[in-house]
Parts: C-alpha cells; sequence; structure tokens
C-alpha cells in the first residue's frame, strides 16, 4: 500500500542519519520446517535510529492531512498521537526525542516515502536486530538473548528513554530495550501454517499451531515481537509501538 503525499512535501529542516547494512544470509525464525534455507538479503540502509517525536511533529506540521485532529479514521484509530498534549504539542512531559509511538502504519509509511524512504521488511529488520555490538549475527549466545528479555521487565507506565542507545555493528541503535517497530510487510506475518512449498509467496507465515514451525524457538523477544505485530491492523496504534525508515541501495 502507497500512500499519496502532496508534490513537493518534504522534511526539509530535518536530515537523518542511515547507515549501510551489506548484504548477507539470514536464517530467519519463521523458516518453517519445510524450508530451512537462509534468506538472502540485499544491502540496504536503515536510520540509525528510531524516528523521534520531533521529527514527527515536523512532519505533521508539514503535512496537516496527518495530524491528529484532522487524519481520517480509514488511517489512524483513536489512540493515534494520543500521549501528545495537543494536535501541535508534545506535552511539557516530552523530550522530543524520545521515539514517536501511538503511529498507525499508514502514518509510519507516509513519513518514510516524506523521506524517500520506506518501512523496511520483516527480513531486513529481523537480519540488523539479531548483531550486537561486534558481531552480526549474536542470536546463538544466551546472555544476549537473556538482556534482551530484561527489557520485557520495565514497567509500561514509565517514560520512554529519548533514542541513542549503543550501536550494534552495523551502527544501528534501538532495535531492542526501546519500542516494538512497524515494518513493511507485518500483515504478512498471519496466514493459514499450510504453506509449504519453497515457491509459496506465504512461506513467511504464520498463526496459531504454525508456531511449531519457528526454526528458532528460543528467541522469544523476536517471537513476542511477531505475535504483536500480527496481531495488528494497519490503522491500529500502541503506547509501545514505533517505526524507523529503510532505503534500498542501487
Amino acid at each position: 500500500m502507497l500512500i499519496a503525499l502532496a508534490m513537493g512535501a518534504s522534511l526539509a529542516a530535518h536530515s537523518a542519519d542511515y547507515v549501510t547494512l551489506p548484504g548477507g544470509t539470514l536464517s530467519s525464525v519463521l523458516a518453517n520446517d519445510a524450508d530451512k534455507e537462509p534468506a538472502s538479503i540485499a544491502p540496504f540502509a536503515l536510520r540509525v535510529t528510531p524516528v523521534t517525536q520531533t521529527e514527527f511533529l515536523a512532519f505533521t506540521r508539514a503535512n496537516p492531512e496527518w495530524q491528529r485532529d484532522t487524519i481520517a479514521r480509514t488511517f489512524a484509530d483513536t489512540g493515534y498521537l494520543k500521549d501528545w498534549s495537543a494536535t501541535q504539542s508534545l506535552g511539557n512531559a516530552a523530550t522530543g526525542q524520545q521515539p514517536v509511538v501511538n503511529v498507525s502504519w499508514f502514518a509510519a509509511q507516509a513519513f518514510c516515502e516524506a523521506e524517500g524512504a520506506r518501512l523496511p521488511t520483516w527480513q531486513e529488520w529481523e537480519y540488523a536486530a539479531a548483531a550486537d555490538a561486534t558481531r552480526r549475527d549474536a542470536r546463538g549466545d544466551p546472555a544476549w538473548r537473556s538482556r534482551i528479555l530484561n527489557w520485557y521487565a520495565r514497567p509500561a507506565t514509565k517514560a520512554l528513554p529519548d533514542v541513542g542507545s549503543q550501536a550494534n555493528v552495523y551502527g544501528v541503535r534501538d532495535l531492542h530495550g526501546l519500542i516494538w517497530e512497524w515494518v513493511d510487510d507485518f500483515n504478512a506475518l498471519l496466514v493459514s501454517p499450510d504453506s509449504r512449498s519453497r515457491d509459496d509467496p506465504d512461506k513467511l507465515k504464520f498463526c496459531g499451531a504454525g508456531a511449531i514451525s519457528l526454526q528458532d524457538r528460543e528467541n522469544y523477544a523476536v517471537l513476542m515481537r511477531i505475535a504483536l505485530l500480527s496481531s495488528l491492523s494497519a490503522s491500529d496504534s500502541t503506547s509501545s509501538l514505533g517505526f524507523r525508515c529503510a532505503r534500498p541501495l542501487p
């Protein structure tokens, strides 16, 4: 789905930092029992941090159709930007450098398009999120998985920190420990588990009993993200869900 934006709409006041991730292969947690071949990931660029409140505020000022009081309900539920004190005000408690949350998939995709980008695919996000500070794939390390799971013990009522945690080996920050993140193909993570052919376009999808085909059942932190994303519709928003953008490379 593409969001039509007015010609000339831009985020001229903002210059986002992107880093290039090299191409490679990924043993996705979503690979089923009949398709365990690693997925091929083409090189792409990814935002260093999630989109902040200040950045999204600038976007809504440049594109009023995405403001809280004017957005069409087709594109966002009633919780859209509900943590802001007003349509064009973050509130006194906001630092502006906290990640924007309570945004729908439609709004996130529109922001990325205005930046000449798009939302990352699930496999691109999973590929980037597999890395730690020194390794491109740290998922086999129980200590690394345990540190990520500790995030879930943080009270949901606690204010979100600012973006900018320690970078992973690619230079990407905040993939874990801050918020959930929209991906472009979030609605492809839920379908019948009967897909077994490698040529089946639904081979990355799962639901219910289909979860028994997951390749890495110990990676609970990632599986919890899949469970959340697969439960949403594109107009939904939650207080822990934000986004970052990606760009394909020539």
